[in-house]
C-alpha cells in the first residue's frame, strides 16, 4: 500500500493497492475492466476556491459523480430491469445548491445530533455549537458538509474511486483535537458503491461520520417513494424526544409503523408519524459486533431497481425528506416532500451523552474506520 507525504491516511481497498493521480494530471484515468475516473471544474467556493467534480464509470453503464466540496455525492446513475439508465440521487446543475450543502454530502465531525450542544469526555465539559435551538446537529455551522475537501483520483483492476481529506483543526465547531479525515469512494465492475471513512486524532474526542445522499430508485424528481419496499436487519430503534434527540431508550419496532423486519413500503404507515411528517428514525441494528453486514434492502416495483446496503455502523437513520417543499433539482426539477429516502448509517444520535450507547470517542491510539456498501441490481 502506497502512502503520501501530504495526507496522513490510508486506503480502505481490502483488494489491493489503489494507485494515485493528482488533479494536475492527465483529465481521465481508465482501466482495462472499462472503469473510468474523469474529473471536471463545477464552479467554486464563496471563498473563490475551485471546486472539481469527479466521475467513476464501469461497463455496465453506472456512474457515480461525486464532488469535493463536503466530500458530496452528487449522482449515481443506475440501470433499471430494461437497461434503462436514470440518475436516483437528487442533486442540482448548479454549484450553489451543493454551497448550501443541500444534497448527498458527508456529515462530520458528528453526524445527527448532540443533546444541549454539549457532552463530557474524560471528566471536561465540552461545548459545540449550538445550530438546532439549543441542540448541535450534522457538525455545526459550518460541518464537514460545508469544507472544501482535497480529492485525489484512484485506479487498480476492478474498482476506480477518488479519495477526499480533510484536516479539521482543533477547536473547529468547538470539538477538541485536530482530526484528519479520509472519505473513498470506490466503484467496482459488479455495481457496487462502496464508501469507506478513516479519521484519526491528536488528542481525545467524538467522531460520528455519515453520508446524506438522498435516493429515489425511480428516479430523481420521478415522483414519491411510497411504494419503494423496504427491509431493515434492526428489531428496535432509539426513542427521541420532540426534539429528536435519544433519551437513551432503546424500543422495540413491533407493532409500530417503524417495524421493516420484513418487506414493507414506505408509504404504507407513513401518515402514522406525524411529529416527525414522515420517517426520521435511528434504527438499532441487530447483532452488531462492526462487521460489514447487510442491513438494508430497498426494492422498487416500478423500475426493478434493487440498492443493497451493507454497513460496519452500528445504526441507520432511516429519513425520508420530510421538509422538502420545492428544492430546486436538476433540468427544472422540483423536489417534494417524500420524493426520496436517506438511509444514513451512523453511530446513535447523542452518544456522547448516552454512556449506555456504543463510543463513539476517538482517541489518538485507535483510528476510527467505517464502511457502508450500496450494491445494485434489478428484479
Amino acid at each position: 500500500m502506497r502512502l503520501y507525504r501530504y495526507i496522513p491516511c490510508v486506503i480502505l481497498v481490502v483488494s489491493g493497492a489503489l494507485t494515485m493521480q493528482t488533479n494536475h494530471a492527465a483529465q481521465a484515468m481508465n482501466t482495462p475492466s472499462g472503469l473510468d475516473v474523469q474529473h471536471k471544474p463545477f464552479g467554486k467556493t464563496a471563498e473563490g476556491l475551485p471546486v472539481t467534480w469527479y466521475t467513476l464509470s464501469n461497463a455496465n453503464g453506472m456512474r457515480v459523480g461525486v464532488i469535493d466540496y463536503g466530500a458530496t455525492l452528487t449522482s449515481l446513475v443506475v440501470p433499471d430491469r430494461d437497461a434503462k439508465l436514470a440518475d436516483i440521487v437528487l442533486g442540482s446543475e448548479s454549484p450553489d445548491d451543493y454551497l448550501r450543502g443541500r444534497y448527498g454530502a458527508v456529515i462530520g465531525r458528528y453526524a445527527n445530533r448532540i443533546g444541549n450542544a454539549r457532552f463530557t469526555l474524560d471528566g471536561q465539559v465540552v461545548h459545540v455549537t449550538p445550530n438546532a435551538g439549543l441542540h448541535h446537529i450534522h457538525g455545526g455551522a459550518k460541518g464537514f458538509a460545508r469544507r472544501l475537501w482535497q480529492g485525489r483520483s484512484l485506479s487498480e483492476q476492478g474498482q476506480a474511486g477518488v479519495q477526499f481529506s480533510y484536516v479539521s483543526q482543533d477547536g473547529e465547531e468547538g470539538y477538541p483535537g485536530t482530526v484528519t479525515c479520509c472519505v473513498t469512494y470506490v466503484l467496482t465492475q459488479d455495481n457496487q458503491l462502496k464508501i469507506l471513512y478513516k479519521a484519526t486524532t491528536d488528542k481525545p474526542t467524538v467522531i460520528n461520520l455519515t453520508n446524506h445522499a438522498y435516493f429515489n430508485l425511480a428516479g430523481a424528481g420521478q415522483g414519491n417513494i411510497y411504494e419503494h419496499v423496504l427491509t431493515v436487519d434492526a428489531d428496535a430503534y432509539t426513542v427521541a424526544d420532540e426534539a429528536l434527540i435519544p433519551t437513551g431508550e432503546i424500543r422495540s419496532v413491533k407493532n409500530t409503523p417503524l417495524d421493516f423486519t420484513e418487506p414493507r413500503t414506505l408509504g404504507a404507515r407513513i401518515e402514522q408519524l406525524p411529529q416527525t411528517r414522515g420517517y426520521d428514525h435511528n434504527y438499532v441494528f441487530n447483532r452488531w459486533n462492526g462487521t460489514l453486514r447487510l442491513r438494508a434492502t430497498v426494492y422498487d416495483p416500478l423500475t426493478g431497481r434493487v440498492m443493497e446496503m451493507s454497513t460496519t455502523e452500528p445504526g441507520m437513520q432511516l429519513y425520508t425528506a420530510n421538509h422538502f417543499r420545492n428544492v430546486p433539482g436538476r433540468q427544472g426539477a422540483s423536489y417534494q416532500q417524500h420524493g426520496a429516502f436517506c438511509l444514513e448509517t451512523q453511530h446513535f444520535p447523542n452518544s456522547p451523552n448516552i454512556p449506555e450507547f456504543p463510543s463513539t470517542v476517538l482517541r489518538p491510539d485507535h483510528p476510527f474506520e467505517s464502511s457502508t456498501v450500496f450494491r445494485f441490481s434489478t428484479r
